[in-house]
């Protein structure tokens, strides 16, 4: 019998890196706050690629959910309530679409709050 472990956390394909990378920006639609949290606890460390897409993702939704506590907040905000959901969405499939050319790709505009 092997020691080994089939369930045990391995690196990834970059192939593998690559389709995970994709999922996790056009996951976020759907789920725009649970699935960058979840795909950046499951797969940070697991290669330089879905880490980097994960972070993104991750701090891309941290910085929408801001703008729109703001927005909610403010007089002005309520005016243009309407256009960061617009933005959010392109920027998602952008990202995706970089991320299925094997690009490192930031959103514009975010904060980097997930350094790590």
């Amino acid at each position: 019998m092997t020691d080994t472990n089939p369930y045990a956390s391995q690196d990834l394909t970059p192939g593998n890196e690559k389709t995970l990378a994709i999922a996790s920006h056009l996951l976020a639609i759907p789920f725009e706050f649970l699935a960058p949290v979840i795909g950046y606890f499951v797969f940070r460390g697991k290669g330089p690629f879905i880490t980097h897409h994960v972070r993104e993702s991750l701090n891309f939704g941290i910085t929408m959910l801001l703008v729109m506590v703001i927005l909610a907040i403010s007089i002005i905000g309520l005016l243009i309530w309407w256009v960061p959901p617009i933005y959010w969405f392109i920027m998602r499939v952008i990202a995706a679409i970089k991320a299925a050319q094997g690009e490192f790709y930031k959103y514009p505009l975010t904060l980097r709050l997930i350094t790590k």
